[in-house]
């Protein structure tokens, strides 16, 4: 059974071009390294570690390791990714769309693969990512 969870509409002070270009390339995402033990602190502990490269990402969650790979690029509009050792398949996507010339917004959806008994399970700490990873999204500088 696929379960989807959506954050919010996060409003972003860039365009969708600048926001797009910077998530496209997961190696734009230096800064949020070099950031890593403030958000391993907001996180209350539960991220232990995140790496990456231009078309994955890997993050060490509560000791589970969990890795998406992008498998679908939509110049300026989408960014599609793929659970790659993830303990239930599922995928995740990033929408991008235009507010003016100068501002963009967000919206990130993740679909899993679950049965009955894990959808009760997996359902809070997913909406909760969801909800978080746009949060993160919305506040880089792009």
């Amino acid at each position: 059974m696929a379960v989807q969870f959506e954050s919010s509409v996060k409003h972003i002070p860039y365009s969708q071009e600048r926001v797009y270009n910077k998530l496209s390339d997961l190696n734009n995402l230096n800064s949020v390294h070099d950031r890593l033990d403030e958000i391993k602190e907001k996180s209350g502990g539960k991220l232990e570690d995140m790496s990456f490269d231009q078309d994955s990402i890997t993050i060490k969650v509560q000791g589970i390791a969990l890795s998406l790979r992008i498998i679908e690029r939509e110049p300026m509009k989408c960014i599609r990714f793929e659970g790659d050792k993830t303990p239930v398949p599922l995928n995740l996507w990033i929408q991008i769309l235009p507010v003016s010339d100068s501002e963009a917004k967000i919206k990130v959806t993740i679909r899993a693969e679950v049965n009955m008994f894990m959808k009760a399970m997996v359902s809070k700490p997913l909406q909760d990512g969801v909800e978080k990873l746009a949060d993160m999204l919305a506040v880089l500088p792009y």
